[in-house]
């Protein structure tokens, strides 16, 4: 049987990955280090950083994290805490950016909990952490804990969730009085371009939260939605592309196409939603 050839460049990430996991593997109480992010969902480029994930029972001191970032890097950022708890540093022999978040086992079986057995959608990326789960690449697992919590993120698409997702996000693209819409006319009428972008982000957060429950598709994360969104669902809006590029078009000049853009686009997704009976 023939296979595809490994793109050495993609082998030598994973190499430097691994290496560095392995120094953080030193420290007792590490569980778990995985690889995820663009890395292991094959739209990495030359220029995409390396994203590692750090699974402890017991916060790690930032004299230790100092000491594996220093290992490696000159220039180095330590308890970064803007989104979640991490440490972005520039390997010192490649230039590669590595962004190393740091989770407690807690916090990850929640996040799996929440989507598969409380099957609770939220108001954009419902699934993302399951996604990042289920994608990762583990280098290093003392005890299995990795193993056991990837397989148990490998079960199928719980039908209630993907219709908790839709509840969730749908009434808000237009139908409520606090709608993405609905903000967007008060937007526009007080001529507020930043608030107008605000929301048409905020909007397409919740319409491919919906796109990919409906097909039943792990949420990627925020980056290259609509080539994902094109290769892997199987119900696109026909013209979805163009729909969304109008809009951000019509955003940036702020001005009454904005509604009609929106409306455009969610009855696409509705045509959609309808004939799968999710209306």
């Amino acid at each position: 049987m023939s296979h595809m050839p490994i793109d050495p460049a993609f082998s030598d990430r994973i190499a430097l990955a691994q290496h560095i996991a392995n120094a953080y593997a030193a420290l007792s109480h590490v569980e778990a280090v995985v690889l995820a992010g663009s890395q292991t969902t094959g739209i990495a480029d030359s220029g995409s950083d390396l994203d590692l994930y750090i699974y402890t029972h017991t916060a790690l001191s930032l004299a230790d994290r100092r000491m594996v970032a220093r290992a490696f890097a000159d220039r180095l950022e330590l308890d970064n805490q803007f989104w979640e708890p991490g440490d972005e540093w520039i390997d010192r022999t490649t230039g590669i950016c590595f962004d190393v978040m740091f989770r407690h086992l807690a916090w990850i079986e929640d996040q799996l909990d929440r989507v598969l057995v409380r099957r609770a959608g939220s108001v954009g990326y419902s699934t993302c952490f399951w996604h990042n789960t289920r994608t990762a690449l583990a280098l290093f697992d003392r005890n299995g804990w990795f193993a056991a919590l990837q397989q148990r993120a490998s079960q199928p698409y719980p039908p209630e969730l993907r219709q908790a997702i839709i509840a969730k996000n749908h009434p808000i693209l237009r139908r409520n009085l606090s709608s993405y819409r609905h903000q967007l006319e008060r937007a526009i009428a007080h001529n507020d371009l930043v608030s107008i972008n605000h929301r048409i982000s905020a909007l397409l957060a919740s319409y491919f939260d919906i796109l990919f429950a409906l097909n039943r598709v792990l949420h990627p994360g925020e980056k290259r939605l609509v080539s994902f969104a094109v290769t892997a669902c199987a119900h696109v809006p026909p013209g979805m592309a163009e729909q969304i590029h109008a809009l951000i078009q019509a955003g940036a000049v702020g001005d009454s196409m904005v509604i009609e853009a929106v409306d455009t686009l969610i009855e696409a997704l509705d045509q959609l939603l309808l004939a799968e009976g999710l209306l």
